[in-house]
């Protein structure tokens, strides 16, 4: 195997690698959407209510998002989560799971997460949100279930690949690293069209719940990794089929060569 070979095919795996670790990290944390707004008072009986609401399995779309939008809220793949005064009394249903992330105490709030659950991750989402009459939004459904589904996809292909490109360093042959550089380049689609969905989704709920005053939206970390991964992806893409079709050519002229 050529140097140059050689070196495109370590680059390719690095960059392969910081993909694969910022996508994990991406679906695995919570914040792919962040929602700013004035600290609420706790002495509000209809900041309880909310409080409460959000935690019941009950919970439609327009409760939680009416949460998110008060109380600081933040939105992940898997887990929502809102920021209230630590002396609040805290509703559990007992077949949920809520997960409490203290904060320093000079803020005196507590950050409280609810997990989605796999139906909700699957369940329709209506043209009116909160209206179970209103008929069922196909558009934001699909975005919805798309976003969900394809940073797995895309997690799976990357791992395979390195399967692949494991045996291609076993066998000392950059040849399987073709199909190696085509999981990968089909992994950074899907992890596009994973950020692409979650971009039009955002959209398309802030049409139908308008956010109220003084609040104000912005995508967080957890979504910059995920458009991180995506070019990092290509380029280990790219690289792993240049190595393995230049190399292959490169032989086949020898090869010619030597018969000549």
């Amino acid at each position: 195997m050529d140097n140059r070979f050689a070196t495109a095919f370590v680059i390719a795996c690095v960059l392969s690698l910081i993909s694969t670790i910022y996508m994990a990290a991406s679906i695995g944390t919570d914040f792919w959407y962040e929602y700013r707004s004035p600290v609420q008072e706790n002495s509000s009986d209809l900041n309880k209510s909310i409080w409460t609401d959000f935690a019941s399995d009950e919970a439609d779309e327009k409760t939680y998002n009416d949460a998110l939008f008060r109380f600081n809220g933040t939105m992940g793949l898997w887990r929502r989560c809102i920021t209230i005064p630590q002396n609040t009394h805290w509703y559990s249903p007992p077949e949920r799971t809520v997960i409490v992330i203290r904060v320093p105490e000079s803020f005196d709030v507590v950050t409280k997460c609810m997990s989605f659950t796999l139906n909700e991750q699957f369940m329709e989402k209506f043209v009116d949100p909160g209206n179970h009459n209103s008929g069922i939004d196909l558009l934001r459904t699909y975005l919805w279930r798309c976003q969900f589904l394809l940073p797995f996809v895309s997690l799976g292909l990357m791992c395979f690949g390195a399967v692949i490109g494991l045996c291609a360093c076993i066998c000392r042959s950059l040849y399987p690293t073709i199909a190696t550089g085509i999981l990968h380049l089909l992994a950074g689609l899907c992890t596009l069209g994973s950020v692409s969905c979650y971009v039009a989704g955002i959209e398309l709920l802030h049409q139908k719940l308008e956010l109220p005053e003084n609040v104000s939206g912005e995508f967080g970390w957890s979504f910059c990794l995920a458009c991180v991964s995506a070019p990092l992806q290509f380029m280990a893409s790219a690289l792993f089929i240049w190595a393995a079709h230049t190399n292959r050519k490169e032989y086949t002229l020898m090869k010619a060569y030597r018969v000549a």
